[in-house]
């Protein structure tokens, strides 16, 4: 049997693994303590390397939240956007779609915690705000209002404002999320996302689909 061995040796593979490693730990601690909170020390410590280590990808804490969320988020919304501009089908089917695999790819990862962080430290971090609505509020807005006018272009959603249906839209979502890493872990029930999105789907579903002749 011919198996191919990495040539690399040991140390240059765990150097090229260590942005990796970094970013893993960095989203942990943003999630769990918050920006302020977080020191670069304790990421390093949490990534098994050291503090100079972590410098030499990564400049200061700014640097390494804005490669946090452009490893974790803005992928998956760049995959979402490609899903909306290539579906064939009904758009209530593609807004079902677009909801649940929001859930299965962000909501129920640690990433999550993200939009809850940005939330709460808005005013203290402004820069960071700015950039988290730059690259993925707005972008999941525009794709949110896309997807209504083309319901809307199709006959298959009645006539809508379309900004303020997109608001009303996405503002469960950053609900669910911001519940997640909230409420969520002092209550006594069980969080239930999926049933949550179901419900949200169901309701604002017939009420966007034009009335039966």
């Amino acid at each position: 049997m011919d198996c191919q061995l990495d040539s690399k040796p040991r140390w240059e593979r765990r150097k090229q693994a260590r942005p990796q490693e970094l970013l893993a730990a960095a989203i942990d601690l943003f999630v769990e303590r918050g920006f302020a909170a977080t020191r670069l020390e304790d990421v390093a410590r949490r990534a098994g390397v050291s503090k100079g280590t972590l410098y030499l990808y990564y400049a200061n804490k700014e640097d390494l939240f804005k490669a946090v969320v452009r490893q974790s988020i803005v992928p998956v919304l760049g995959d979402a956007e490609t899903s909306v501009a290539e579906f064939e089908g009904h758009s209530a089917d593609l807004l079902r779609e677009l909801i649940l695999a929001w859930w299965r790819r962000l909501g129920a990862t640690k990433a999550s915690g993200i939009s809850k962080l940005i939330l709460a430290e808005a005013d203290n971090f402004p820069e960071l705000a700015r950039f988290y609505q730059e690259e993925v509020m707005n972008r999941g807005t525009r794709m949110i209002s896309n997807l209504l006018e083309r319901g809307v272009r199709r006959g298959e959603f009645r006539a809508l404002d379309i900004p303020q249906a997109t608001q009303v839209l996405i503002a469960p979502t950053l609900m669910l999320s911001t519940w997640k890493h909230t409420i969520a872990p002092c209550e006594r029930c069980e969080l239930q996302p999926e049933a949550f999105l179901e419900a949200f789907l169901d309701i604002t579903l017939h009420g966007l689909l034009p009335a039966q002749k």
